[in-house]
């Protein structure tokens, strides 16, 4: 699979042959999709709680004798079926969203979104990418007048300048290539590859 070499200014100047384990799969969109919600069932995390008919505090004595009343039966106040009762399978704190992917899956759906990103010519590849000074008007020129506006960057190793550049910026994230979520690679527009962090990913992906 050819992928565009790109120059400063956003122009085509050559082609570099990917790897067509990693860029030439066939698009698995039930993969794809595993990868997705098992990336952010895994982010999340079990804060919420609720009580039990236990722990609500209301009076455990009867509000009203069993018969002679005309209404239902009831025993106490903190009854799941009464409003402000607890709740019958309350959430902890301690519940576990986690998704479990197994390694070759995981690998070959990057592959796969990778494969598919390239084939949408959403994918492109610069020779190197670095900013003199840790300022985010110096990357967002040179983003610019490369043409993009929303970009997910990955890099071989993540420079401090580039990084602390990037922070500021909404539509720009740096990461290196094992950072390289499938979240962030199915939700940026485009993403732009250096050619040391192409070979990278062709060698942790094929």
């Amino acid at each position: 699979m050819d992928l565009q070499l790109i120059n400063d200014k956003g122009e085509a100047t050559e082609s570099v042959a990917g790897s067509d384990a990693v860029f030439g799969r066939a698009y698995n969109e039930a993969l794809v999709h595993q990868l997705v919600n098992a990336y952010l069932a895994n982010a999340r995390r079990g804060t919420r709680a609720q009580r039990a008919r236990g722990q609500v505090n209301k009076s455990t004595a009867k509000p009203w004798r069993q018969k002679g009343t005309g209404r239902a039966r009831a025993g106490m106040a903190s009854s799941p079926l009464w409003r402000g009762g607890g709740k019958i399978f309350p959430a902890s704190p301690d519940e576990n969203f986690a998704h479990k992917v197994n390694r070759k899956v995981y690998r070959a759906g990057i592959a796969t979104i990778l494969s598919q990103l390239a084939r949408e010519g959403r994918l492109k590849v610069v020779e190197s990418l670095a900013v003199e000074a840790p300022k985010t008007k110096l990357l967002a020129a040179k983003l610019k007048g490369m043409g993009f506006e929303r970009v997910l960057i990955v890099t071989d190793a993540v420079d401090e300048n580039l990084l602390l550049s990037s922070r500021n910026l909404m539509n720009v994230e740096v990461v290196g290539v094992r950072q390289a979520d499938p979240v962030s690679l199915v939700g940026f527009p485009h993403v732009l590859v250096t050619r040391a962090a192409l070979a990278k990913i062709e060698e942790a992906y094929a």
